[in-house]
């Protein structure tokens, strides 16, 4: 049987040691690599850990932590870019789909989830993608990040075309999961876009749009569930939260759309359409019941008043 792995070997310029990619693949294609800093794998700044009290950690953590949205600030250039192409897309019928491995893939099936609820848009218009699937949310999947084609294959079932967006998110930018799904997706003309903490990684020479926020070594090294996962959380809140806004499912300041899942959010929501309309507070539930959603109450009172 024909092996049909291939291991790329790219150079750490800070520790003089090499990381090496294992992908499966069957087909001609290999992981490009560069010389790259792989700064998610350097040295932590803070020594002796082990050592130290609870109020000392938690201090120099919260400081480390200061350092994220710095990072990502750098990045909104490129997320505005970004963003900008998704809202075209997503009006002609597109949607979003997010790859991830570990934390980043678990981030991106958060942040999909949440848009229904958030902005009642239907689940299969932001869609998070997870290496090992569902069992990989809380359980390690062994090597479902290094299949190289499994990423693009998954897209495929989803039936994945030009007018959606395809983001890979790896804190080290090396995932052959994502690299796969990216490289597969941009050669068939489909936006591609990376996020990721490593400058000019493998997964960023595979986008169209390279997001990277660079928050420099984990508070524990290696360790990119801290200041890497919250860079990447940051990043996928701002991708989905203006596409919405821009995508009117937001009035003002308001979430005119979200689901009334529970009494918290109704009661939220019969307050929203009190402020709009200066009903009081029971006709303002019984509309909102009626018509299950702020906006479409507002909107069916005020025609049917002639407002």
């Amino acid at each position: 049987m024909k092996n049909n792995t291939k291991i790329v070997e790219i150079e750490n310029m800070n520790n003089i040691e090499k990381s090496k990619i294992e992908v499966n693949t069957s087909s001609p294609a290999t992981v490009r690599s560069s010389v790259f800093k792989k700064i998610t794998e350097q040295n932590s700044l803070h020594e002796n850990l082990d050592k130290k009290s609870v109020a000392q950690l938690l201090s120099e953590m919260n400081e480390e932590d200061k350092k994220v949205p710095l990072a990502v600030e750098k990045a909104l250039p490129q997320i505005e870019q970004l963003v900008e192409k998704i809202v075209l897309r997503m009006k002609k019928g597109g949607r979003i789909f997010y790859l991830g491995a570990g934390t980043s893939g678990r981030l991106g099936v958060l942040d999909a989830s949440e848009i229904p609820p958030t902005f009642g848009m239907p689940p299969h218009l932001v869609v998070g993608l997870i290496a090992g699937g569902e069992t990989a949310l809380r359980n390690p999947v062994e090597n479902a990040e290094d299949d190289f084609n499994k990423g693009w294959e998954e897209l495929l079932e989803h039936h994945v075309n030009v007018n959606d967006t395809v983001i890979g998110i790896a804190a080290s930018g090396t995932t052959p999961y994502v690299i796969g799904a990216l490289r597969n997706a941009r050669q068939k003309g489909i936006l591609t876009a990376s996020v990721s903490c490593n400058p000019n990684s493998p997964i960023a020479q595979e986008a169209e749009i390279k997001i990277e926020a660079i928050v420099g070594p984990e508070f524990v090294t290696g360790s990119t569930r801290l200041k890497s996962g919250t860079a990447q959380k940051l990043v996928l809140n701002l991708i989905t939260t203006v596409t919405m806004i821009k995508l009117g499912r937001v009035k003002g300041n308001k979430m005119v759309n979200m689901q009334l899942s529970n009494a918290k959010l109704i009661d939220r929501g019969a307050r929203m359409i009190i402020e709009e309309l200066g009903l009081d507070y029971e006709q303002a539930k019984n509309i909102l019941l009626i018509h299950g959603s702020v906006k479409k109450a507002v909107d069916e009172y005020r025609l049917k008043n002639g407002e």
